[in-house]
């Protein structure tokens, strides 16, 4: 009777850890951020015997190095891999393009498009020689992932050489996907009992119909890295850490500026590690800042803060080179940052120099100028009282016992007085 129920206990257990499918969902451009996540991903599926690993998928494109890093894990996975446009109104892009070619099974959602996979070089101007070579090199990688995958090559390949788009129905009717479904319930049951070639040429029968799912998250670090590799984010960080460390070089041993700045400039400078960055640009923002700085000490009616803003607006476009327009710093977000800045930071300067151009009013300093009477004649030495105080005094002429007398300097414990009147 134990062995049955044992038996029985095993049977339950073993069909409540059926084999799920993993979603992997990517809604973001494609870097190596990205390409950790996916990664991480497929190696879940790997690991938990997964029936099938969907990445859902909506990119506007992204890095080529990050991209086919994607591929060669897609490729080499031990578990199917189904890349998903979805939901309605989605896009997979450039590199996007790429990784949904590469998976075992190409579905996209009603209403999606992709393609527009033409390569584009950083940070300057394409000659035709170097054009031709990453065509040339961007369309021998499109042949070989959509032969092996025997969809339409041709088709495939005009995306890379004419940035040609297509919608879901163009991509289904030109076979460049495989299937059509409203929501990934949809594309299980569309997926049941689809016989898969897979890359090394093994054969795979999916069963993926009722199959649970499985939302495989991303870990904290991936969150905030990839909120940290957001161009714009990236201009914010080095702006606010420029101002703090700024205000703590005019007010040292304040410390929390200095601590802020430091963080957010080491957190900037991973980031531009990271990213496509034009280092040029930074040189820039030093300058808006240097011009913040000399528009609070001189006279220019404006112009000099003027400057400052301009050169902090063209440092921020300039800064990131994306290859798309999403890995790049918004306008937007260049003039909601500088001008405010621009104001605080040239504010700010002109406090710090007031403040130094205020004559002292405490310790000895402050008796600079202070009026204090004579106890005893000054014949040139005496006494004097003045700030609530006796003091040694000295004077080059004569001061009778009573006269007024103001203080010209502090030697030690000795004033040098002058008569008053």
């Amino acid at each position: 009777m134990r062995r049955l129920t044992f038996l029985l206990a095993a049977l339950l257990l073993a069909s409540t850890t059926q084999a799920a499918v993993v979603r992997v969902e990517v809604d973001d451009v494609i870097h190596p951020i990205s390409a950790e996540f996916i990664g991480r991903g497929i190696d879940e599926g790997a690991k938990t015997h997964a029936e099938l690993v969907i990445i859902e998928l909506r990119t506007p494109g992204g890095l080529a190095d990050s991209m086919r890093t994607i591929v060669q894990k897609i490729l080499k996975s031990s578990v199917p891999v189904a890349v998903y446009v979805s939901p309605s109104g989605s896009r997979a892009a450039s590199a996007g393009f790429f990784i949904l070619e590469a998976a075992d099974i190409a579905a996209m959602a009603p209403g999606t498009n992709t393609g527009a996979a033409h390569p584009v070089i950083l940070g300057e101007k394409m000659d035709d020689v170097m054009k031709m070579k990453l065509e040339n090199d961007a369309a021998a990688l499109m042949r070989s992932v959509v032969q092996k995958r025997q969809r339409n090559v041709a088709v495939a390949e005009s995306a890379v050489r004419e940035s040609k788009s297509f919608s879901d129905q163009e991509a289904l009717a030109q076979k460049l996907i495989d299937v059509i479904a409203p929501d990934i319930p949809s594309l299980l049951r569309a997926l049941e009992g689809r016989n898969i070639t897979r890359f090394d040429g093994t054969h795979v029968v999916l069963h993926t119909a009722g199959k649970p799912v499985v939302t495989y998250e991303m870990s904290l670090k991936e969150k905030i890295l990839g909120a940290i590799l957001n161009p714009n984010m990236v201009f914010f960080l080095l702006v606010i850490g420029g101002l703090a460390l700024f205000a703590e070089f005019n007010h040292p041993g304040a410390v929390v500026p200095g601590v802020v700045g430091l963080i957010c400039i080491l957190l900037a400078a991973f980031a531009l590690e990271i990213l496509p960055t034009r280092f040029a640009a930074l040189a820039l923002l030093i300058a808006a800042f240097a011009l913040f700085a000399l528009e609070a000490k001189f006279v220019s009616h404006g112009v000099l803060g003027i400057g400052g803003v301009i050169c902090m607006i063209l440092g921020g476009l300039l800064l990131i080179d994306g290859p798309i327009p999403e890995m790049r710093v918004r306008l937007a977000t260049t003039l909601a940052v500088s001008i405010p800045i621009g104001f605080i930071t040239v504010f700010l300067m002109s406090l710090v120099l007031r403040a130094r151009k205020t004559p002292v009013t405490t310790g000895q300093e402050g008796m600079v100028g202070e009026i204090g009477v004579a106890r005893t004649a000054l014949e040139p030495e005496g006494k004097v009282f003045v700030h609530g105080e006796l003091w040694n005094a000295v004077a080059k002429t004569t001061v009778m016992e009573g006269a007024r007398v103001r203080v010209k300097s502090v030697d030690g414990l000795h004033v040098m007085v002058e008569p008053a009147d």
